[in-house]
């Protein structure tokens, strides 16, 4: 198997279907797709289909627009403003992947050991 850890996961692998995802809602835009190794119940991904490194580089505010309406209409189906929903961004050493993405996370979190 191919090595995962690169600088952008979701350009390398997501975007390039090098690994099947679970979509849960796409765009001209964006793609949000089930987090491949979850630390929530519910945890899903959302980026821009085009390469972005960090929210500081977004030029274009339209696509974070894009990406909050995704963000929105994915709380709506599936009923999380009724229960709990959290979206997160992370940036600088906090960024593991240099691709922009959310995280979209609703239910519990999973602790460590139970996602081995």
């Amino acid at each position: 198997m191919e090595n995962l850890q690169t600088k952008d996961f979701y350009c390398d692998f997501v975007l390039n279907n090098k690994i099947q995802v679970e979509k849960v809602k796409e765009t001209e835009n964006v793609l949000a797709f089930y987090h491949t190794n979850p630390s929530w119940t519910t945890h899903i991904v959302i980026i821009p289909k085009q390469h972005i490194t960090r929210f500081v580089d977004v030029e274009n505010m339209d696509l974070i627009k894009e990406i909050f309406q995704t963000a929105q209409d994915i709380i709506k189906e599936k009923g999380f403003a009724e229960s709990n929903y959290r979206i997160r961004t992370n940036g600088g050493s906090f960024q593991e992947s240099q691709h922009l993405h959310f995280h979209l996370l609703s239910g519990e979190e999973i602790k460590d050991t139970e996602r081995e």
